[in-house]
């Protein structure tokens, strides 16, 4: 079985970028979770997450949101056929293991709200039938910078369910010239084999679920929760942010070869999974959120063993 180290060096060769966005990515594929990535057009959003569906092995399915795309477009719809007279539940590309869902905040509020049940419960109701989703699950959304024409901004709720918020970040110049030197991407796509099975992955899963974490870890986590409960300029972060931070945390240790938990993984998640979803009314911008998840954590002191 290939090694997680080996997998993100694979990575970081194939799409020259931040180390961390590919960790970042992986755990979100191993916790069953949501990624949002906001950067302007060009930057590899899209061929960042097709490595994932290929190098995993995941089945795969690209929504492209427009103000026109129909809840019905993603989720899918009864069809009545009249050789049974009955209703066929034809199920849309939601019920796929990883869905791109690119420039997420190009739908409608109406189509943003259609996936709300399946972040969440990882489940589809349609008529009254609820439908549940494949075992394996990731959604990671691409979005505009907010305020460019034609989007319409993510309703906390929504954003509330993404695991991390990232972004791709510049290239460096010689990654850039190397860019220029190489083929192109979709012929590297292309060539890109499966490097893990379904059972690496469960695997990798459950050994996330054993890393032990101490009750001073515990309660640091908690520390960094209730500052934001005290913050006047920003939202405070919710019990299932509480929960996502403690089970990414864990996942960053699993994934740098530990087994058990130190501050350091709580801090390394926890500009990615807090700063969307602290929430301010006088700056939108990604900078801010970034930079106020880090002053959070430096306010607030790690426990002594």
């Amino acid at each position: 079985m290939i090694k997680i180290n080996d997998f993100i060096k694979t990575a970081n060769d194939f799409l020259p970028a931040n180390e961390s966005n590919f960790k970042l990515g992986l755990i979100s594929i191993l916790l069953n979770r949501s990624l949002l990535i906001e950067d302007v057009p060009g930057m590899g959003k899209t061929t960042f997450v097709k490595f994932f569906a290929k190098t995993c092995g995941l089945s795969f399915q690209r929504v492209q949101f427009t103000s026109d795309l129909l809840p019905s477009d993603i989720l899918g719809v009864s069809i009545f056929q009249k050789e049974s007279s009955e209703f066929i539940f034809k199920k849309g590309p939601i019920f796929s293991e990883l869905i791109l869902a690119d420039e997420l905040n190009r739908g409608t509020p109406k189509v943003q709200s259609a996936l709300l049940e399946a972040l969440e419960e990882k489940q589809v109701s349609i008529d009254g039938k609820s439908y549940p989703l494949p075992e394996r699950f990731c959604l990671m959304a691409t979005q505009n910078p907010r305020g460019q024409f034609g989007t319409y901004p993510l309703p906390e709720s929504q954003l509330d369910r993404f695991l991390f918020k990232i972004s791709m970040g510049k290239l460096t110049r010689e990654n850039e010239m190397q860019m220029l030197l190489e083929e192109g991407r979709s012929e590297k796509l292309l060539a890109l084999e499966k490097l893990v099975t379904h059972e690496h992955l469960n695997e990798w899963s459950q050994g996330i679920k054993k890393i032990q974490t101490s009750q001073n870890i515990l309660e640091y986590i908690l520390d960094l929760v209730e500052k934001t409960r005290s913050t006047s300029d920003v939202s405070a972060l919710s019990p299932r942010a509480t929960r996502d931070l403690l089970d990414a945390s864990r996942a960053h240790a699993f994934i740098v070869g530990r087994t058990f938990l130190i501050p350091d993984d709580v801090q390394f998640v926890f500009p990615y999974l807090a700063g969307h979803r602290l929430f301010n009314t006088q700056s939108y911008a990604q900078a801010f959120e970034f930079a106020r998840a880090r002053e959070i954590l430096q306010e607030v002191p790690v426990r002594p063993k």
